[in-house]
């Protein structure tokens, strides 16, 4: 199965598959990748043999988001980000239990696919940031919806609004991540819980899962289709520009709200 993409790779052990994101150091996403994920998720749906997945990711970074320094700000952009969110609904769409391994940051976009799965295993030296409106535009990847929904309104407008980045003990305090290991154990732990979920029967999983979410990828696509509407205004204001800029440098950004 791996050898059919370019940018993951696709395994089991078990009932459990397992899609790894092979982009390090720090795993920055495009369509593609994302289509990758979403085609691997779909195959693993159709596998009466695999019962739970684990999305986990080499390098430094869980992802640190999209390379918006490598992307065009505008035009062309605009319309990739439209693509982009597209498929990510596709993975809201997947019918079996998730568990994203999170050994490091999760940064903007990339924070919206650590909490697409059901659960997170992490560690303290994980980062979990919203940074959009550092860069001048709006959350997107359906965070509006998925990450009030996780850690409540107050502390999603928090982050969103500030941009800031809480470590992986915070993020289990919070309820953004469920597990909290040591950093060389986080793939294994993610593939004990993704275990002990394959454990139980698989329909009747399945089926709790989907009273569980019910709705919840309707909700998700209604929140990108909004969520694509406000970046397509912000993608072309001057603090954007500023914004990927002063990211770029490590540094406050001069924004003049134009």
């Amino acid at each position: 199965m791996s050898g059919t993409y370019n940018d993951i790779g696709v395994s089991s052990e078990g009932h459990v598959g397992v899609v790894e994101i092979q982009r390090p150091p720090h795993n920055f996403f495009d369509n593609s990748l994302i289509n990758q994920i979403a085609d691997a998720f779909e195959a693993f749906d159709r596998d009466v043999n695999i019962r739970s997945y684990v999305l986990c990711a080499q390098g430094k970074s869980f992802c640190a988001g999209a390379d918006f320094q490598n992307r065009p700000s505008t035009g062309s952009a605009a319309e990739s980000g439209k693509h982009l969110y597209k498929e990510a609904t596709r993975l809201f769409r997947s019918k079996k239990p998730s568990i994203a391994a999170v050994q490091g940051p999760a940064i903007g976009g990339g924070l919206g696919l650590a909490v697409m799965p059901d659960f997170r295993v992490t560690c303290a030296e994980a980062r979990f940031a919203a940074n959009f409106t550092r860069l001048g535009f709006h959350p997107g990847f359906s965070l509006t919806f998925t990450l009030p929904r996780l850690i409540g309104q107050q502390k999603a407008n928090l982050m969103f609004y500030t941009g800031r980045r809480i470590g992986g003990e915070q993020a289990v305090e919070w309820g953004l991540a469920d597990v909290l290991v040591p950093l060389a154990d986080v793939r294994k732990a993610a593939m004990d819980l993704a275990k002990e979920i394959a454990e139980g029967a698989p329909l009747a999983v399945q089926s709790t899962r989907e009273t569980m979410r019910r709705g919840y990828a309707d909700a998700a696509e209604v929140a990108t289709e909004r969520e694509l509407v406000e970046q397509d205004w912000n993608r072309k204001t001057e603090d954007f520009k500023e914004g990927v800029k002063s990211y770029a440098e490590k540094r406050v950004g001069n924004f003049k709200g134009r």
